[in-house]
């Protein structure tokens, strides 16, 4: 069957070169199949040969000239065990250049395939054997990110093609189909782009990211999650000069519990405030005062947790979230809500689609919200004072005020919540807490249909320390 080669397929065809025949398991199987799948095109083969010892072929310096300029070169293409069932493929010393300039567009240094299935492959073999990977991996990645190979993967990233390198050190995987990924993670990234979107030119490094039990790749109704990882993460551009030590998701709800952390996550706002235009320079400069205290680091901390609890009669979903801005703001929730599912919804369909919470019995439950002030609102109130030209009395006056008027307006709950904030912005308490407890029977639509009478329908303890 001829290989109709279009611009972006050499980088595929230099990831996944296999067409599979019923000739001998040979050399010369190794070396037809070859020149079947580069039909389409200019293709020279170096030595093609066969271990004596035991199942290894091999074709050397394979060279391969598409008819839309581009050349892929192949030190060595290795398949080793049965060839009709290989336990390894193995492609060493993979380059994809401009035929012209010679100038590279996609390298790597080896690609290895575990128990691929099929020695060489097309999609009429991919038709006869679904795709199933135990392992595969893949060192010294190079990609210009201005070539047609880069288009479709920097696309999906919102980058425009332009000027750059991406650079991989690593790539393992573990159980890759067509809809399912046991493991992928790639360490050692490193990419320098003059268009990162919105975000001007660039680069970006990251250590490491880690996916486990991805399923449901081909049906957004059947996605599985089971966790993900970045280490080490930084971009330093034009209008963003961004790190974290480590972002972690816990998807997996089989154990009762996931969750969403972010730990050191900082922005040089110094940084991006000397990249700025000077026009917007002082405005960012006050707001970066505000909130870093004048150090122009902004650091934040989060996670974001839940469980679910099975009890004889119901369930009950729980969970504790907080968000901390160094020498600023802390904001924690915590809840603990009983609840029945509908007939025939299990809690993992719940967690997956929480359109499905919306029909539960809620069966009362608890929500715990506290706000600590670590000096942001009390820099608001001095910079409130300044710009208004006022003394700072008489700015949390005028919040005080302000919060009576909510509470003539939407009720004495509201009002007791204002007047714990009024305390934060005069500096007589530094934390306010929130105790909400809900009614012995409720539903979800029951307080999204009326949110301006929802402070009624919940009991509202307000504690200020």
């Amino acid at each position: 069957m001829p290989f109709h080669f279009k611009p972006a397929c050499v980088g595929m065809a230099a990831c996944s070169l296999l067409v599979a025949g019923p000739s001998l398991a040979s050399a010369e199987r190794l070396e037809s199949d070859l020149m079947a799948l580069f039909a389409n095109g200019e293709l020279s083969l170096g030595d093609v040969s066969k271990a004596t010892m035991r199942d290894r072929f091999t074709a050397e310096d394979i060279v391969y000239e598409t008819l839309e300029g581009e050349r892929l070169q192949v030190e060595r293409y290795i398949v080793i065990g049965n060839y009709d069932n290989p336990d390894e493929v193995r492609l060493e010393g993979v380059r994809v250049e401009d035929s012209l300039t010679e100038l590279p567009l996609l390298s790597f240094e080896s690609l290895v395939l575990g128990k691929p299935g099929m020695a060489v492959f097309t999609d009429e073999a991919m038709r006869e054997t679904p795709l199933h990977l135990a392992s595969f991996s893949v060192d010294g990645i190079a990609l210009d990110l201005n070539s047609d190979l880069a288009s479709e993967i920097v696309d999906e990233f919102d980058i425009h093609q332009s000027s750059g390198r991406l650079k991989i050190a690593k790539v393992r995987g573990e159980a890759l189909s067509a809809d399912a990924l046991g493991m992928l993670e790639f360490s050692g990234v490193a990419m320098h782009s003059e268009d990162l979107g919105d975000f001007g030119s660039g680069s970006f490094i990251l250590e490491r990211m880690r996916i486990d039990d991805l399923r449901g790749m081909q049906s957004e109704q059947e996605e599985h999650l089971g966790a993900m990882l970045f280490e080490n993460m930084a971009i330093e551009s034009d209008a963003l000069v961004a790190s974290f030590g480590n972002f972690r998701v816990d998807g997996d709800f089989n154990d009762g519990e996931g969750g969403i952390w972010l730990e050191t996550f900082e922005l040089d706002l110094n940084r991006m405030i000397t990249l700025a235009p000077p026009d917007e320079r002082t405005e960012m400069r006050m707001v970066s005062n505000v909130l870093t205290d004048g150090s122009g680091k902004l650091a934040l901390d989060a996670h974001f947790t839940g469980r679910w609890e099975e009890q004889e009669s119901h369930s009950v979903l729980g969970g504790d979230s907080r968000i901390t801005l160094n020498d600023a703001l802390g904001l924690s929730l915590d809840l603990n809500l009983p609840m029945v599912l509908p007939e025939n919804v299990a809690p993992m369909d719940a967690l997956r689609d929480t359109r499905l919470l919306d029909t539960a019995t809620l069966l009362g439950g608890d929500i715990a919200l506290t706000l600590d002030d670590e000096g942001l609102l009390e820099r608001l109130v001095i910079l409130g004072a300044t710009m208004e030209g006022v003394p700072e009395a008489q700015i949390v006056e005028m919040a005080r005020t302000q919060a009576q008027g909510f509470g003539m307006m939407f009720g004495p709950e509201i009002q007791s919540v204002m007047m714990g904030m009024v305390e934060l912005l005069e500096g007589s308490a530094s934390q306010l807490m929130l105790d909400i407890t809900l009614p012995t029977e409720s539903n979800l639509q029951t307080y999204t249909e009326d949110l301006l009478g929802l402070p009624s329908q919940l009991s509202v303890q307000v504690e200020t320390r």
